[in-house]
C-alpha cells in the first residue's frame, strides 16, 4: 500500500481499488503496446467506506474490506491519481466478486 492510499478515505459504500497488472501479452509474436491492451477487471481493494445507510440512519457495514482482490466491469468506477499512483474509485455494488 502507498501512503497516500492510507491517508485516503471513501465514503459511505464506496471503495478504492488498485488494479492488478497482468504480464505482457504477446499474441501471435506481435507485443501489443501498453496504449492498445485492455486495463485489467481485476483489483485488490486498498480502503472502504463506513458502509451504506438506510433513511433511518442505520449504517450497514460493507461485505468488502481492505486486501481483498475483486473482478469489477470494464467500465466500473472512476479513475484518479493519488501521488502518481492510479486507483479507481468506485460504489461496492460495481463489485462482481470475491477472488479467494
Amino acid at each position: 500500500m502507498t501512503k497516500s492510499a492510507i491517508a485516503f478515505t471513501p465514503l459511505h459504500d464506496r471503495i478504492l481499488v488498485r488494479r492488478v497488472e497482468e504480464g505482457e501479452t504477446i499474441r501471435g509474436g506481435i507485443i501489443i503496446p501498453d496504449s492498445a491492451k485492455e486495463k485489467p477487471q481485476e483489483g485488490e481493494v486498498v480502503a472502504v467506506g463506513k458502509g451504506k445507510s438506510n433513511d433511518e440512519g442505520k449504517v450497514f457495514p460493507l461485505d468488502v474490506k481492505a486486501g481483498d482482490r475483486v473482478l469489477f466491469g470494464k467500465y466500473s468506477g472512476t479513475e484518479i491519481k493519488l501521488d502518481g499512483a492510479e486507483f479507481l474509485i468506485m460504489r461496492e455494488e460495481e463489485v462482481l466478486g470475491i477472488v479467494k
